[in-house]
């Protein structure tokens, strides 16, 4: 049975959140605050994570989740008030896999959910099962499916997860134009109704990272009104 984390400081949201999805066959454990999230994050299979909370907001939250080794892959969606543009991609550039701006819906929250759900099974499935190598290289960078790791001139980058797929959708289909809309229904998961852009500062943050080899972040092109492709470095 899958464990959802509810955190949020309003006790009406958690006992209703704690109620339906207990109906839909979850089980439920609840946080108030920030740390409490951190303390119970690890017993988790799904978070359901408010921003504005006591002692440590969403945001940081969601940062320390995914940057220690043992919560990375949890999926994450947040819940907020807040609808405006820049905390939408702040969450996104963070790594929570999806953003439902309240208030919303059971049936939406739950759609969401399913999707995200589908989507972690289907990128946990064995790298040969999915019909990829166990690893690719391609120069300086080396990207392990298997352990889910990317290296540039033997030096570990530390992305976040939609880097990763963005960047593994990119050196498994080299030269292969993607528009934004595809790429959001390809790494988000299900048709995102966001702001595009969201891409382009994903695609900015992943140039930068792999800046230390310059023909490989260059090889990521913008297509003009079309989106983004990786083309071969030698070509």
């Amino acid at each position: 049975m899958c464990k959802v984390l509810v955190v949020d400081d309003d006790d009406a949201i958690r006992d209703l959140l704690h109620i339906q999805l207990m109906r839909n066959g979850y089980e439920v454990d609840e946080a108030e605050d920030g740390e409490a999230a951190l303390d119970k994050a690890k017993g988790s299979d799904f978070i359901l994570l408010d921003i504005m909370l006591p002692k440590l907001d969403g945001y940081e939250v969601c940062r320390r989740l995914k940057a220690d080794d043992a919560t990375n892959r949890i999926p994450i969606i947040m819940l907020t008030a807040k609808t405006e543009e820049i905390d939408t991609v702040l969450g996104l550039e963070l790594g929570a896999d999806d953003y439902l701006a309240k208030p919303f819906s059971m049936r939406e929250l739950l759609a969401r959910m399913k999707a995200v759900e589908r989507r972690t099974a289907k990128q946990e499935k064995p790298a040969a099962e999915a019909g990829a190598e166990m690893q690719l290289q391609l120069g300086g960078l080396c990207m392990d499916f298997a352990a889910h790791r990317v290296s540039l001139a033997g030096r570990e980058i530390d992305l976040t997860p939609k880097e990763y797929e963005l960047l593994k959708q990119f050196l498994t289909h080299i030269g292969r134009a993607y528009s934004r809309d595809e790429l959001l229904s390809r790494i988000w998961g299900y048709d995102y109704y966001g702001d595009t852009r969201t891409v382009d500062v994903h695609i900015r943050h992943l140039r930068q990272k792999l800046a230390a080899d310059p023909s490989i972040a260059n090889a990521i092109e913008t297509v003009r009104g079309v989106g983004y492709r990786f083309v071969h470095p030698k070509d």
